[in-house]
């Protein structure tokens, strides 16, 4: 068990969270006088609930889950509960919203005392006057209260109204976490994985949610001689609560009647068709249908809008959840034949759409990632603001230009860092070195300032002798599978 600085252990069956945990134990035993309150969200299936009922379990919290259900069947079942965790034999009679949030911030004497109620929001589409409530009570409560107030909820659209920066609740919060999916190193040794190249691929099918785990029976690959066997047991399965997740992510998210385009605009993306005017185009539906639906999926953190490296006045977008980018990739195409015939049989035609678009495509994610997070401060001469993708509009230059991995400094100037290209299934050569020498010519002719951009390759098929000479000689930056999840 791990010790944060509250004293309080981190169960060791919380993987990793330690930032989070660290966050939320300080929270509820902060000595403070007066009541605080706290807010945690992030998207479903990454452990959020699992982490709070640990933490109640550590601290002796009360602890009410929400569910959907009418406004008197939640104050029923609140009031059961807060009486079963006081252990009085007399349920509270409370009369609405305001006798029950009372009761709560009153529980607290002179000690802090943590109160957690997660899915929040199914209580406020209940009663959408709850989080004004909430905003009452604590102004009428007393500075003596020492209760520590948590309240949970998803990355829904009624989640993002609560608990965004303009909201009553976000105002008056002392603390607010999002419990993000762990990322691709956190990943690979939540699964109990130690080849780079077979985290690689898994990350692309599960990305760092960690409940897909457990709807894989707990099960990873044993090795990577394992993983197309693994695949048509667990994902293609349709006998298999993983197979049909991505199909329940987007399910829980869009009315009915928004599926459809969903469902085209997620199928446009992963074919590469990253801007609104590219969605567009591909789904052949008016621009007000399309933004409307783009912004439903990106409130509910499954598609992600960012600017291009190049061309900051254009937002590309790729989806978040690496399960839902593989289903709408490899399987939905197809998915009516593994539903008819054998998956082993399926995946040997599925696997090329695998590794020869999905595969490459998460790769390269995986590769910004490390740009932004684990490389060392002197990689690239100066801390990482950001890694983005790049693209050079096609001109009289020649053909379009993309560099998967361009990477920025910070300040007001935003120096160019690195330009960088990234490769699967090839054996990078100087080749591609030349090709990134072009791109930075381009950019030196339209005014950008080159004099401290590295190029970069990253390969997960390795380099040549004549590329890694060009490493010993300074003229390139070379990141290997090893590098991307053992080095900086």
């Amino acid at each position: 068990m791990a010790c944060d600085a509250a004293g309080i252990e981190r169960p060791e069956a919380v993987f990793d969270r330690e930032a989070e945990w660290r966050a939320l134990t300080a929270f509820v035993t902060d000595q403070r006088p007066g009541p605080a309150l706290g807010l945690v969200t992030g998207r479903r299936r990454q452990g959020k609930t699992y982490l709070l009922e640990a933490l109640a379990r550590a601290t002796g919290a009360f602890l009410f889950r929400a569910h959907e259900g009418t406004e008197r069947e939640s104050l029923q079942r609140l009031a059961e509960a807060f009486a079963g965790h006081t252990g009085s034999r007399r349920v509270p009679a409370w009369r609405n919203w305001d006798d029950a949030v009372d009761a709560l911030l009153g529980s607290g004497g002179k000690n802090p005392a943590p109160v957690v109620i997660d899915q929040f929001p199914d209580l406020v589409r209940q009663s959408p006057a709850l989080p004004s409530v909430v905003h009452r009570a604590f102004t009428r409560a007393g500075h003596t209260l020492r209760t520590r107030l948590l309240l949970g909820g998803d990355s829904s659209l009624v989640a993002n109204r609560l608990f965004t920066d303009h909201s009553a609740l976000r105002e008056l919060a002392g603390m607010s976490i999002t419990v993000e999916p762990f990322d691709f190193r956190q990943a690979a040794a939540f699964w109990d994985i130690d080849d780079p190249r077979l985290a690689t691929l898994l990350h692309t099918v599960v990305g760092g949610t960690p409940a897909h785990r457990s709807l894989a029976s707990g099960e990873g690959p044993t090795g990577f001689e394992d993983f197309d066997a693994w695949m048509c047991r667990t994902v293609l399965s349709p006998r298999t609560p993983l197979h049909w997740e991505a199909t329940r992510l987007l399910n829980e998210e869009a009315d009915q009647q928004d599926r459809p385009l969903c469902h085209s605009i997620l199928t446009a993306v992963v074919l590469g068709h990253a801007t609104t005017w590219a969605v567009t185009r591909h789904v052949s539906r008016p621009l007000t249908d399309v933004s409307h639906a783009l912004r439903l999926l990106e409130h509910c953190g499954l598609l992600r809008g960012e600017p291009d490296a190049f061309l900051t006045s254009a937002l590309r977008y790729r989806i978040a959840e690496p399960l839902l980018a593989f289903d709408h990739a490899v399987v939905a195409p197809h998915r009516s034949t593994l539903e008819e015939e054998a998956t082993d049989g399926a995946w040997e035609r599925l696997s090329s759409d695998f590794h020869g678009t999905a595969v490459p495509a998460a790769f390269a994610q995986l590769c910004r990632d490390w740009a932004l997070r684990f490389a060392d401060p002197d990689t690239f001469g100066a801390p990482v603001a950001t890694a983005a993708h790049g693209t050079l509009p096609r001109g009289e230059s020649g053909p379009e230009r993309e560099a998967e991995v361009v990477v920025r400094g910070g300040g007001g100037h935003r120096p160019l860092l690195s330009v960088g290209q990234t490769r699967w299934n090839e054996i990078m050569d100087i080749h591609h070195l030349d090709r990134l020498r072009h791109v930075l010519a381009v950019l030196a002719v339209r005014g950008e300032d080159i004099s401290r951009t590295k190029p970069a390759c990253y390969g997960g098929a390795g380099f040549s002798p004549r590329l890694r000479a060009a490493e010993d000689r300074g003229e390139v930056v070379l990141v290997d599978l090893d590098r991307l999840y053992h080095g900086g």
